[in-house]
Order: structure tokens, then sequence, then C-alpha cells
């Protein structure tokens, strides 16, 4: 069937909006689909079908056609998108519009079904006040563990989410890598991310993210396709980066930290490209994000890095802003602010755990590669040159006066843990500042990590005064305000940590709850964990301040000192010293002197280097410029290119266009021809342009259909009357049921006790005539017996008769059926052997068919070879008389230029007279050595004469001087035609023309022929002159015989085929 014929737009649209009134909108939805994704719609014109668009994205939503609204608005993209840009983002944000509204109706609706069921449920309407729950909601919420307002939800408002979502995912994918519509995909990425944070949609939210980081990759592998986005425009990068600022603060939100870390990278990454310095206020939120990602992560270490940068960026973005700077591009810069950044860095730097926390394998070699890989996209990621450490942090606060700056009780939290030396009051001078901390909402995070660091200063200043200590007397010690108190168990804990870590030396004795530090002169406890520096967060030359070394100190210190002393001994006891240290200065000063010349000229050499590679950068730059501006050149020119093959397409669809409309036209005329011959006046409103033929019988087909309909429902009202009735009659009647049905009752009733008494007195009958009949039997029995056995005695020898005979029988059976089997074996061995034997027989004669064929073969080749030997011999005798051939012209050529030679003076000859010719066959040329032919020399055989012989030779006659032509007006008036040529042989005689010309004057006297030239002669022959006479060419013998068929003379000449010869 051909497809139906394109309709404008206008029609479609009036035809949907007349569907949509009769209340057929999934039909209408239908018709302005196929109407976008036709192909003949790609030439109408954007302003026609923007009204059709928009209806269908209105029609679509309604009904929650995702589908359908996906494929229309990629065909129409795809149309617009090289004319128009502005329809499409005003569909586009039309459609997500809809979806919104839509959302929002859902959630009211719910709103309004939820309070609904709360009236229901009040006290007005509770039977019993003291059952709180009926026991359909116990069971309800047992299966399925929901809220009403949670199934209401699902019911109502979840749909219209799902097709929210899945029209911010549509309009992004086809928004994407377009340049020209890189604003709303932007705008419509936020929209997203408003959505996912407003209805907490956490797994959509990790879909899109991952959706525009793919959308990001495909931007950079297509950046060469016409339109795409290019990132490094600073532009196009900024508004990504914004994106991406945006997709972090919702993923912080939503608390999903492993997406806002990638949210992250993404960031680290596009920034990298970014050839523009980014903002400071959006510098300002990625750090402050990263703060909390890594204290989520109990990343303490770059959470402190990370509030560093924070710091270090409000004090730059406070001297940008004093010295006149945009308030708009720059965080708030207040004396509070700062101070609350510095307070944070040094309490998160506080923070960082002496002794790790995390789980370590010690000192294995692929977990700290593992570490340092981390360390170092975390350390990129703030954009560090080296990785943060717990002393370069506290060095950098200390540079930058932020100690001084920060909250009282943070700055001396920090003089008790890294200045103060104090062991048996630590944990009582900080219980008050923990207790400020814990009061802050913001600071109470950082309450375990420095609960780790207390302890660890704990231990550290207690293994310098003491060698052993209770372990009740560091419970005690290690007190801390409620609710941050520290168990036992704890504290043991975090001692076989420090252990393990190689951070702590300390033996502790369950029996006796005695803690014993390490003492021994030879032992380090930094060296005696070879993966120490796994754990550890702080270096040897730590920042705990000591009382005394301990002897393992003293130990490793001992030659430094001695070394230190015996310096300052030579210094004071030996002059020579000194003077080879003077000597050795001095020496050092003069070559320096003597080298500075020439240490300036490498200088300027240097200089001079470094100024050529300069220039060959520029010019290496310059030409890299020059080869981009001819590629730019190249492409312009494929643009300009492209665009004339658009325009000729264009002009092409154009003529395209105009033909289609005439045919249009054509079709119309002829459905109007067709609606006057089937008289369908209902079509008169109808648009002639979407009928067919096939849609004029389907309207005729429906207007017969309705007719058929409304029968139908005229039927069905009466049926239903009819109902009605019987439904009264039964109502009527079934107030007398009662009634009847207790008359029917007791009629029932009489029946069965009449019933039961007529049983009863049968049954009694009955068994009365059985008992009589048992009681006559019985006197029977005895003769029965006796009857019995006599019967069987006298059958028993009939019986083993029959059993004998029927044994025979079986034997009988069983051999015919053995010999039967042996025949059978027999019969089919016979058959097998002769199958075998007709297959040798075939095999046989196949080879024997095979060999005769290959005879055959054999002699057929044999018999080709023959004959071509045949033919080659033939061909051979053939090429040789073609060689004596050629041989007799060239001696004739060569005698013909002798004669030319030797005649020089040109004569005039005279036309012999013409005699009269012979009564039988044409003139016989007489030339010189002619003989008498085969024909002649037979008649004279058969005339019983001697053959006549040949003419004397005449000697050849002189070569006459070449012939003067004459004036061709010589020729006698009375020929007719053309003045004739005197040419060489050609002067005696008259012509066939002229001879019939004479004939027809003279009353059919023939003509006598001209002589024969006397000067031709036989081609090699003999010499002799050519004699035609008598050669019997069709006429008969001279002397009136009748010549002999023709034969084979058998002397050499033309080849004559085989085939020939044989006919012959």
């Amino acid at each position: 069937m051909p497809p139906p014929p394109h309709q404008k737009p206008e029609n479609v649209l009036k035809r949907a909006h007349e569907l949509i009134g009769v209340n057929q909108a999934p039909a209408a939805l239908t018709l302005l689909h196929e109407h976008i994704t036709s192909k003949r719609s790609r030439n109408v014109p954007i302003t026609s079908l923007e009204p059709v668009m928009l209806l269908l994205v209105e029609l679509s939503v309604e009904q929650k056609k995702g589908k359908l609204a996906k494929d229309a608005l990629y065909q129409y993209k795809n149309i617009a998108q090289n004319t128009n840009v502005g329809t499409i983002e005003l569909v586009l944000k039309k459609f997500i519009e809809l979806a919104a509204e839509k959302v929002t109706a859902a959630q009211q609706k719910a709103d309004e079904v939820q309070s609904s069921i709360e009236a229901t449920t009040t006290s007005d309407n509770v039977e019993d006040l003291e059952a709180s729950e009926t026991p359909e909601s116990i069971l309800l919420a047992t299966v399925s563990g929901e809220q009403s307002r949670d199934r209401t939800d699902r019911a109502i408002v979840t749909p219209w989410l799902k097709f929210l979502w899945e029209a911010y995912r549509t309009v992004l994918d086809i928004l994407r890598n377009n340049a020209r519509l890189e604003l709303l995909y932007q705008s419509t990425a936020m929209q997203a991310f408003d959505f996912c944070l407003k209805y907490t949609r956490k797994t959509e939210f990790r879909r899109l993210c991952e959706l525009l980081r793919n959308h990001v990759q495909t931007a950079a592998k297509y950046s060469a396709q016409m339109h795409a986005i290019n990132l490094s425009d600073p532009d196009t990068l900024q508004r990504h980066l914004e994106t991406r600022f945006q997709q972090l603060n919702v993923a912080v939100e939503l608390e999903l930290w492993q997406e806002a870390f990638r949210s992250v990278e993404d960031i680290h990454t596009l920034l990298n490209l970014s050839k523009r310095p980014p903002k400071n206020i959006m510098m300002a939120n990625y750090y402050e994000k990263l703060t909390r990602i890594f204290l989520v992560g109990e990343n303490y270490l770059f959470h402190a890095a990370a509030w560093s940068r924070y710091y270090n960026l409000l004090r730059q973005s406070a001297a940008i802003v004093a010295a006149g700077g945009k308030k708009s591009e720059n965080p708030p810069t207040s004396e509070a602010d700062l101070q609350k950044a510095a307070t944070f860095v040094v309490l998160s730097a506080l923070s960082i755990p002496v002794i790790s926390t995390s789980r370590s394998r010690g000192a294995m070699v692929d977990f700290d590669e593992a570490r340092k890989n981390k360390n170092s996209r975390l350390t990129h990621l703030l954009g560090m040159s080296q990785a943060p450490t717990r002393a370069l942090l506290f060095r950098d606060a200390l540079s930058k006066s932020l100690i001084r700056r920060c909250r009282p009780e943070i700055r001396d939290l920090y003089n008790i843990l890294e200045v103060d030396f104090h062991p048996l009051s630590i944990c009582k001078k900080i219980s008050p500042i923990l207790a400020k901390i814990g009061a802050d909402e913001e600071m109470q995070k950082y309450i375990i990590p420095l609960q780790q660091v207390i302890l660890t200063r704990l231990f550290q200043q207690l293994s310098q005064v003491y060698e052993t200590v209770d372990l009740d007397f560091v419970e005690s010690l290690a007190q801390f305000p409620e609710p941050f108190q520290v168990t036992r168990a704890t504290i043991e804990k975090f001692i076989m940590n420090g252990n393990k870590k190689g951070d702590l030396a300390i033996r502790m004795d369950h029996a006796t709850g005695v803690l014993s530090f390490d003492a021994d002169v030879f032992s380090s406890a930094k060296a005696a964990h070879a993966g120490s520096s796994a754990g550890s967060a702080e270096s040897e030359t730590g920042s705990v301040q000591r009382l005394q070394s301990t002897p393992s100190q003293i130990v490793r210190s001992q030659l430094t000192r001695v070394a230190e002393v015996l310096y300052t001994t030579c210094q004071y006891i030996d002059p020579k010293f000194n003077e080879a240290r003077i000597q050795a200065r001095d020496a050092a000063f003069a070559r320096a002197k003597a080298g500075a010349e020439k240490e300036h000229l490498e200088i300027l050499a240097r200089k001079e280097i470094i100024q050529k590679r300069k220039d060959k950068a520029s010019e290496a730059q310059a030409a890299r410029d020059k080869e981009n501006a001819r590629k730019k050149m190249v492409q312009e020119q494929l643009l300009q290119q492209a665009e004339a093959a658009r325009l000729a397409e264009e002009q092409k669809l154009r003529e395209a266009k105009r033909l289609a409309n005439e045919r249009e036209q054509i079709k119309r005329k002829e459905v109007e021809s067709m609606l006057k011959d089937m008289k369908l006046e209902d079509l008169a409103g109808e648009d002639l342009d979407t009928l067919d033929s096939n849609k004029i019988r389907m309207i005729k087909l429906q207007q017969l259909e309705r007719e058929k309909n409304t029968v139908a429902e005229k039927l069905r009202i009466t049926g239903k009357r009819l109902d009605h009735l019987e439904r009264a009659f039964r109502k009527e009647e079934a107030k007398k049921l009662p009634e009847d049905y207790a008359k029917q009752r007791e009629r029932d009733l009489k029946a069965y006790e009449l019933t039961k008494a007529q049983t009863l007195k049968e049954a009694e009958e009955k068994h009365k005539a059985d008992v009589e009949i048992k009681h006559r039997l019985s006197r029977l029995m005895p003769f029965y017996e006796s009857f019995r056995s006599n019967l069987h005695e006298r059958r028993r020898d009939e019986f083993e008769k029959r059993r004998r005979d029927a044994d025979r029988e079986l034997e009988k059976m069983i051999n015919a059926r053995k010999k039967e089997y042996r025949d059978r074996k027999i019969r089919e061995k016979r058959e097998r052997e002769e199958k075998e034997r007709a297959l040798r027989e075939a095999e046989e004669r196949a080879a024997r068919e095979k060999e005769e064929e290959e005879r055959r073969k054999e002699a057929k080749k044999e018999e080709m070879a023959r004959i071509k030997e045949e033919r080659e011999k033939e061909r051979e005798k053939a090429r040789e008389a073609q060689a004596r051939q050629q041989q007799r012209e060239e001696e004739a050529m060569a005698r013909r230029k002798a004669e030319k030679a030797a005649d020089t003076a040109p004569i005039r000859r005279e036309i012999p007279p013409v005699e009269a010719p012979s009564a039988a066959g044409p003139p016989r040329i007489a030339l010189a050595g002619n003989r008498p032919s085969w024909r002649e020399r037979e008649a004279a055989k058969a005339a019983g004469g001697a053959p006549p012989e040949p003419a004397a030779a005449a000697p050849p006659p002189a070569r006459a001087p070449p012939v003067e032509r004459t004036d061709s007006n010589e020729r006698p008036p009375a020929a007719g035609g053309p003045p004739r040529l005197a040419l060489a042989g050609k002067t005696g005689g008259s012509s066939w023309r002229e001879r019939e010309a004479a004939r027809a004057a003279g009353g059919g006297a023939p003509i006598p022929e001209r002589p024969a030239p006397q000067g031709r002669v036989s081609s090699g022959r003999g010499g002799a002159p050519i004699e035609r006479e008598g050669s019997g060419r069709g006429e008969p013998a001279k002397d009136g015989a009748t010549p002999e068929p023709l034969k084979a003379s058998g002397a050499p000449g033309k080849y004559v085929p085989k085939w020939r010869r044989d006919n012959a």
C-alpha cells in the first residue's frame, strides 16, 4: 500500500485539534508524530512546524508518551539546528516546563489525597477509641512496610517524577556537543541538579553525573565536527566549571561523598584545561567542599591542607578587595570569616593523628606505592607542589600568624599539645577546651581525632619521665569530659596500635597491670618496625618537648658529639689546623677571582644561546600560527563548498517540492471527482489534501459502521428496558417468596414422611423373605458339597489329558519357531551375499566403463593430433604455394621495371581494326605464349584428332613507348557518356556500352571485338602470351563438342579446402 500523501502543517494542526475536540487525543498525537518524523517535513518552513511541535509536546506530556516525544524532538532538532536555533530552545523549554508542572500538580494531588485519608481516620469516625489501629492497617503495614504517605507518593507522584527525569535526560542528549545550544544545555543541567536535590533522587543524580562526564568525553572526541563545542574556549570552559561546581554542591548536600570526589576530579581537570584563571569565589567553594569530603573520609591530613588552602585564598581575596577588586568575584573576607578560617586551620592540623588509626599492612611495597599514588592525586587536587605533612602545616600556620588570629581556646589547645610539657595534667588542662569544642556543632567532629593526638602526647611525655607506670594511673590521667570519656579497652587498643606502627615502644603486663617503656640503649622506637613510616604522621624529630635524651638517643648521638668536641679541640690546640683552613679559603677566593671573567663570558654566551633558542621558538610558533591559519582557511573553503552544495540541494528540493505541489493539485481534483461520484455530501468540510481513494472508501465504511452502531445502540436500549422490566417483576416476586417457601416446605415434609414409612415397610418384608429362603437352602448344602467333589474327581483325568496335549502342542510350536528363525537367518545371509556380489559386479562394471572411457579419450586425442598434423601439412603446402606465387609476382614486377626503363620516347599507338568475333564464345585475346586450353585438348581427343599444337612462341614485342594522352575531345561524337580517356592498354576496341549502342542502331548485328593487346605476357609460366581463345567459360567449343565436367588437374595451385575436395 503506498504511503499517505504529505499534508501541510496547518492542515495537520487543524486535524489534531478536531481529534482533540472529540476526545481522541492519542490519535491526534500519533498524527502529529507521523508528520514530524516524515522525511517530507524536512523541507517545510520552521515557522509552520513550530505550532505542530508545541502541540505534540503538550499531548505527549499529558499522555506520558516519552518515547514519541523523544523521537519527534530529535527529528525537529535535525531540521531546525541549521536555520533557527531559537525554536529548538522554545520547544525544549516548553517540554521541561510542562513535565515540571505535572510533577507539581501530582504532588498537590498526593497532599490532598493524604489529607483526605487522615481526615477519614480522625476520632469522629473511630468506633473504638482504645483501638488506635484497625486490623487491616496493621496487616497492611506488616506486609508492605510503608506508611500511607509513601504509598500515596508511589502511586501518584513517582510516575511523574520518572517522566520528568526521562525528560531531562532526553533534553540533555539532544543538546549535547552543540555550541549553538550550549547555554540551554547548561541551564537544563542546572535544573536537573535542582530536581535531584528537591526530591532527594540520589540514584538519578549519580546517573546524571555519569551522563555529563560522557558528554564531555564525546565533545573532546568529536571536536572537529561542525558546531561542536570547543573546550579551549574560555567562555565554554567557564560554563562547564559552573555546572561542575553546582554538581559538587548538590553532591555534598545529598551526602554522596564518592560522587562529590569525582566531581572534584572533574573540576580539577577542567581547571587544568582552562587558560583563564578561575574566580576566587569558585575556588573558595571548591576548597570548602574538599574540606567536607576529606572530613567524611577521615583523611584529616588533607582535610587540614584543604583548610589551609581555603584560608590562603581568603587572604588573597581580602587583599584584592582592598586593592579595589570586584567583590562579586571574591568570597566574603570579613575579620570574623578570617578568624573562623584560621581557627579551623589550626584545629584541623591539631586533629591530624600522630599515630595513624587506619588498618595498615605493615611494610608491604604495594601498599606503600598505592598510598603514595593516592597522596599524589590528592596533592594535585589541592594544587600543592608537594604532599602536606603535619609539621609543614604547623610551620605554615606559624609563618602566617594563624595562632594569634584563631580563637583563644584553640590557641591554648595548640600550646598544650605542641609547646608545653606536662604529662600529669595534659588531659586536665584540655578537658575545658574539649567541652567548648563539643558545644560547637561544626567543631564537634574533631573530638575523636583530638583524643588520639592527646593520648599520643600523653604516652610520649610519660615515656620520658617514667620507665614503668601503672595502667590504672594512666587511666586516671586520661580523663575527658562527658560524653567524650575513653574506656580502658580504648587505651589498650591505642597502645597496641602504636606499637604496631612503631611510634610507641610499650610493653603491657596484664597480670600486674603495668606499662613498661622501652629503655634499651640499642633499640629505637622508630627503627623497630620497618614499615613505621606507613602509619606515623610525625617524624622522629617531632614537636614533642623532651626533658632529657633517652639512653637510645645518647647511644645513637655518641659519635656525633665526639666528632664535634674533637673538632673544637683541634681548633684550639693545633694552630696549623686553622692555617690549613685559612689557606683553603684564600685559594678558593683566588680561584673564584680568576674564574670570574670566564664565568662572565660563559654567562654572556649562555645568554646568547638562550636568545637564539627564543628566536627559534618564536619562528616555530610563527610557523605553527601560519599552518593553523592555512588549515583554518582550508576549513573555511570546505565550509563554503558545503554551503554551496547545501544551496544546490535546497534548490533541488524546492524544484521537487514544486513538482510535488503539482501532483497534489492533480490528486485533489481526482479526489473531488471521486467524492462527486460516491455522493458523499458529509465530507464537504474535510481537508481534501488528506484524502485519497482508500481513505474515501474508509470514510464510506465508517459511515456505514456508524449507522450499524446506531441500530445496535437502539437494540441495546431496548434490551436494557426489558432488563429493567424483568428486574421490577422479580422485586415484586421477592415479596411473595417467603409464603410460597413455607407452603412448599410443608408439602415436602409430608412427601418425605410418606416415602420413609413406605421404604421401611418394604425393607422389613424383604428381610423376612430372605430369611425364609436361607432356611430352605441350608438343607441342600450337604448334597451340593458331595456333588461338587464327585464332579471334580470325574474331570481330573480329562484335565490331565488336555494338559499333556497342550504341552505337546507347545513343544511343536517351539520347534516350528526355531526352524523359522534358522530359515530366516539363512535367507538373510543369502540376501546379504547377493547384495555384496551385486555391489562387486557394479564396481567392476564401473571400472570397465572407466577404462573404456579413458581408451576413447586416448583415441580421440590421437585422432585430434592426426587431424592437427594434416592441417599443419596443408597449411605448409599453402604457404609454399603462396611463396612461389609471390616470387613470380616479384619477377614480373622486376621485368616490368626493366621494360619501363628501356622505353624512353613516347609514341601514339594506332588502334588496330576490330576483327569480327567468332560465332562461339567471346573473342580470345591473342597473348604471347598462348596454348590450347584443356577444354580444347579434350575436344580434340573426342574428335579423334591430335590435340592442337600450341602456336609458335613469338618473340615478345618490344615495349612500346609510353602512350601519350590525347585530348578527351578526340573521342568520336557518336559515343555517348562522358569523354573517354586514352589509357595504356585501352587503345584498341570499344566498350560494351558502344557495342550495345551499335547493335541497337544496326538492327542487332554484333559489334566486332577489338583485338587484345599484344604486350601482355603470362605471369612467369614460360613467358608466352596468354591465349584466352577457346577457354570454354560458359560457351560451347569451337567445333561444337560439349565440354566435359571440370576435373582436378592435380597440379599445384590455389589451396582447396578438404570439404570442397570431398564434394568434388
